[in-house]
């Protein structure tokens, strides 16, 4: 066998070993929308952004229904959770009276409740199967 020869079937082989980056999909839909208005503003999180405000991905969907849907791809298999609010009036914010309550519907994936707050981590948290995962959260 050549140098060159050699040098091909070892470069081959690391080729053929090599780890296929597995990207996975995960598509949420939300029910029990009671005002066909407004938007569902989603944010899809890891352990790491759950309770900060930066998330993972997420969604801004128009509502023309009591339910939407939402497809997320390219993401790594893992533990995942959502948090999201119907934003009724349209105007980007969530909205609370003076004392810090929303006035808006809101979820968490698991259908998971939060006490004065989000829900916690591990009351929301799902996983997303390297083969693909859909997700079912129901409006408060």
């Amino acid at each position: 066998m050549t140098r060159t020869s050699h040098l091909i079937a070892v470069l081959s082989a690391c080729v053929i070993a090599a780890p296929i980056a597995s990207a996975s999909e995960l598509t949420v839909t939300v029910e029990g929308i009671a005002k066909q208005q407004g938007s569902i503003m989603l944010g899809l999180f890891d352990e790491a952004t759950y309770n900060g405000d930066g998330a993972v991905n997420g969604a801004n969907l128009t509502v023309e229904g009591t339910s939407v849907s939402v497809t997320f791809e390219g993401l790594e298999p893992g533990e995942y959770a959502v948090r999201l609010y119907h934003d009724v009036n349209d105007d980007g914010e969530m909205n609370t009276n003076p004392f810090g309550m929303p006035t808006e519907p809101y979820a968490f994936s698991n259908d998971a409740k939060g006490r004065f707050g989000p829900a916690k981590w591990e009351d929301a948290k799902f996983t997303v199967e390297a083969d693909g995962t859909a997700h079912t959260i129901t409006m408060n």
